[in-house]
């Protein structure tokens, strides 16, 4: 890392057991909630604002997984700052000073949202940034924080696919309880994103489905969230590699509007350990190799 690891210190962490349950890894890579001084100087919405993007202790969710053998990743910079979870060159020109390199994708849906890899907006819609910034300063961001984040990540699915043959990597996300579009219907307790079928087998989907479902949660799939970059990028199940995206409703586990964990924070961690101890029943002879259903 540069001088972005002085004040993240770090800007990731990976808890890996001594010994592995299961070869199945957690992990959080919107939760980070440390934010840089100098991108809140050059903020024009204030610190409450940015934080809408997050999701607010989800890493508190699942860390404690570590101590039952399943390895938890996490980082610390908030996805308004760099989003980890998007191509690692999804850029708007339109927000910066100088010329994007001429690989750079400027023009995903993503990007045109305003929800690049250098986010232009919050979740809510607001532009993060008083004027453009210099290309640098973003291409040193993917640098020093994304691409280490994604290496770090890339190491851990490989070591266990190298020993078990097959992994398993739950993207763990939330979202907020109301959707901005007013027609929108109420989102459900906790949204299953396997990129319609394609990012892992569906054994995996079915017992995210059936284990929360008997918890008493409501459970959709794939919509409004159907996984984002790390649930397509790293999700093969026909070489073994699955990933699914699990998206909790934040209402059931915070106060959205004081940003507070709620009464029940406690008991969804330990619905998490439930769910974690039902991944690591499946049979791996199950997972791999997975032809992936066509959309």
């Amino acid at each position: 890392m540069t001088g972005f690891d002085d004040e993240f210190s770090p800007a990731f962490e990976i808890a890996e057991p001594a010994v592995w349950r299961a070869p199945i890894i957690f992990n959080s890579p919107h939760s980070g909630s440390v934010y840089p001084n100098a991108f809140l100087n050059t903020s024009r919405i204030d610190l409450e604002a940015l934080r809408r993007s997050e999701d607010s202790f989800m890493d508190e969710l699942i860390d404690h997984l570590y101590d039952h053998g399943f390895p938890v990743a996490r980082v610390h910079f908030p996805r308004s700052y760099i989003d980890v979870n998007r191509e690692p060159y999804e850029l708007d020109p339109r927000m910066f000073h100088g010329r994007l390199p001429s690989f750079a994708n400027t023009r995903s849906m993503r990007v045109a949202g305003g929800l690049g890899t250098i986010p232009r907006v919050v979740g809510d819609g607001q532009e993060i940034y008083r004027e453009r910034i210099p290309v640098d300063d973003a291409l040193g961001r993917i640098e020093t924080l994304y691409k280490p984040y994604h290496r770090a990540l890339r190491r851990l699915i490989n070591k266990a696919h190298q020993t078990w043959g097959t992994v398993i990597l739950v993207d763990c996300h939330s979202m907020p309880s109301v959707g901005v579009a007013r027609d929108e219907p109420r989102r459900p307790d906790v949204v299953i994103g396997d990129r319609y079928g394609t990012s892992c087998a569906p054994l995996i989907a079915s017992v995210v489905e059936e284990t929360m479902a008997a918890r008493g949660y409501s459970v959709g799939r794939n919509k409004p969230y159907a996984g984002g970059f790390i649930t397509e990028h790293y999700g093969n199940p026909s070489n073994g590699l699955h990933a699914v995206q699990v998206e909790l409703n934040r209402a059931i586990y915070m106060d959205e509007r004081l940003r507070q964990r709620a009464e029940r924070f406690h008991r969804v961690a330990e619905d998490f350990t439930v769910l974690a101890d039902a991944l690591a029943t499946i049979p791996l002879a199950d997972l791999g190799p997975f032809q992936a259903a066509a959309e």
